[in-house]
């Protein structure tokens, strides 16, 4: 596959990564009566990542993060060179899934972004629990870690075949349950960058931690699990 056709298929999975996970908890959690809560928008997210590495894995390895492409290139499956790309079209597909968003949303008359917002992360008075910016830190760089593990794991040509899909996708899904009362869980700082851009104000203020808690935990899950795949050595190309 060309740089290309890796890029634009990281941007479209990454849109609906966004799109669906953060619609879910926009538009469908916004009914008590028939929404589907803190679970199914767990759950959303999940999806998104199983049917897009059906659709696109085989394409691009979808990604659909940074935190997961450099990741990826600490535990030796991926090349340095071609981070800049990957994580450029993983931003531009999360920014167009929230504009994308906002616009529909926008079409019912009681939405306001101020107070409705793009399900953006955040922490203190951002936080859906009111949980502090340590604990915010603490548990991206955590859940980061684990979520890489499960990829690096999960892929490995040791595991069963075929399952990959399920397993990362489960292991955000249960990330979600977990994180959603701490930071509207991010482990990802392309998801959190499209609904901080659109929505401005405090949400910028805070996206740093977004991509430096997720980075932290993904650098380190990638060196640890070169420990596991007995020798060490990276395995690009292979």
């Amino acid at each position: 596959m060309t740089a290309i056709q890796k890029a634009l298929a990281e941007a479209i999975g990454t849109f609906w990564l966004v799109f669906g996970g953060c619609g879910s908890a926009v538009i469908s959690a916004a009914f008590p009566e028939v929404g589907i809560g803190l679970l199914g928008v767990s759950l959303a997210f999940g999806l998104t990542v199983v049917t897009m590495a059906y659709a696109i894995g085989h394409i691009s390895g979808c990604h659909l993060n940074p935190a997961v492409t450099i990741g990826l290139w600490a535990g030796g499956r991926f090349p340095a060179n071609e981070i800049p790309v990957y994580i450029i079209a993983q931003v531009v597909g999360a920014v167009a899934a929230a504009a994308a968003l906002y616009l529909i949303a926008t079409g019912h008359a009681d939405y306001n972004i101020v107070e409705n917002g793009l399900a953006s992360n955040g922490y203190g008075d951002r936080s859906p629990g009111g949980y502090a910016m340590g604990a915010a830190l603490a548990i991206e760089i955590l859940l980061t870690f684990f979520f890489l593990m499960i990829i690096l794991g999960a892929t490995d040509g040791r595991a069963p075949a075929g399952f990959a899909p399920l397993a990362i996708g489960l292991g955000l899904t249960l990330i979600h349950l977990i994180s959603i009362p701490v930071t509207n869980t991010s482990v990802n700082p392309a998801r959190s960058t499209g609904p901080a851009l659109i929505e401005g104000g405090a949400a910028m203020g805070q996206l740093w931690l977004f991509w430096v808690a997720p980075i932290i935990g993904a650098i380190l899950a990638g060196f640890v699990y070169k420990f596991f795949d007995g020798s060490g050595q990276d395995v690009v190309g292979e």
